[in-house]
């Protein structure tokens, strides 16, 4: 690791460190769990964290450097399919702000329903996967409201990488870690905290086949759209492609070591094995570690390796998750 590298590390891990701090009193630290049978995995499930998913760390952290740096912002505005929706809810009525969610009509209506529930005003109708984010730039300007992406941006991935940071400190000799692929905020923030602890520890992405987008964009070196939004169970990496601050930290810095995909098949056995057999109520995208890991997609090494996995969220559909444990 170059001289270069080991300040550009250092000087995010410095703020991985304040967002920590600045996130502590409104998260939850959840668990580090050892599952049976599995001798060298660990499992970090933000299942267990607030509103249901990891977002609430970046969300938050985003939200209140943002009150602290700019004390005149009018309100936050995201658009999303549902986790960074609820997390920035959240964050905002903590901080007294109003929020401005666009979900597209086709989201889960379960997140749909959570993010009004914490406070925000959500539009839907007329927001698809295709027209967000032109939508997203219209009522910005109408509302004058501050835009908060939900992976393309240096505090809600410094925030991300919260979660990595907890696993290192609890589990100092980790050697692996896997996390789901979307956006690439999670991703980012785990390869940043990561590779500061030990640049030996190999960082694992995993995505559906169905939207491979960041495998491409890691093998050719140039960031790859999909043609539209892909139709996945894993409704929370529906994007199109990662953000330019993620395709930075993950590309051009060389800071994740391999991108692996799975089927549709191998995600439903992972969220139905998560909840029958470890007894975590995942949704399908937090389940993508644990798919990889089932399927022995982890390019990382021969099995012996200390492995953390990063499972993402909980906040599944209701409907989709009884379709899911009644079909072995």
């Amino acid at each position: 690791m170059t001289q270069t590298q080991t300040d550009y590390l250092a000087a995010h891990a410095a703020q991985i460190a304040e967002a920590a701090q600045t996130i502590r009193p409104h998260i939850r630290r959840t668990p580090i769990l050892r599952p049976p049978q599995h001798d060298q995995l660990t499992l970090k499930p933000e299942c267990f964290q607030v509103t249901g998913s990891f977002k609430t760390r970046g969300a938050f952290n985003a939200v209140f450097r943002l009150k602290a740096t700019h004390p005149d912002t009018k309100g936050v505005i995201a658009v999303s399919s549902g986790n960074h929706a609820q997390a920035l809810a959240l964050a905002a009525q903590t901080a007294g702000l109003p929020a401005l969610i666009l979900i597209p009509e086709d989201a889960n209506p379960a997140k749909i329903a959570a993010t009004r529930g914490y406070g925000a005003t959500v539009k839907t109708e007329g927001i698809t996967f295709a027209n967000r984010e032109e939508q997203l730039q219209q009522a910005a300007q109408e509302t004058g409201f501050t835009i908060v992406h939900p992976f393309d941006n240096w505090d809600i991935i410094h925030g991300a990488g919260t979660a990595a940071r907890e696993v290192l400190e609890d589990d100092p000799e980790t050697q692996t870690i896997v996390a789901p692929t979307g956006g690439g905020g999670l991703l980012s923030g785990t390869a940043l905290s990561a590779k500061h602890h030990n640049p030996q520890i190999r960082v694992i992405g995993v995505e559906p086949e169905r939207a491979d987008d960041a495998a491409r964009t890691l093998k050719t070196g140039q960031i790859q759209r999909l043609p539209d939004s892909p139709d996945t169970i894993a409704d929370g990496v529906r994007t199109v492609s990662i953000g330019h601050k993620n395709f930075e930290v993950i590309v051009e810095q060389g800071l994740v070591d391999d991108i692996v995909t799975v089927s549709e098949e191998q995600i439903a056995e992972a969220t139905r094995y998560a909840w029958l057999d470890l007894k975590l109520a995942l949704e399908p995208t937090g389940a993508l570690p644990l798919a990889a890991y089932l399927s022995n997609k982890r390019s990382h090494s021969n099995g012996q390796a200390q492995t953390a996995l990063i499972l993402s969220g909980g906040n599944a559909n209701p409907n989709l998750i009884s379709r899911l444990l009644s079909n072995p």
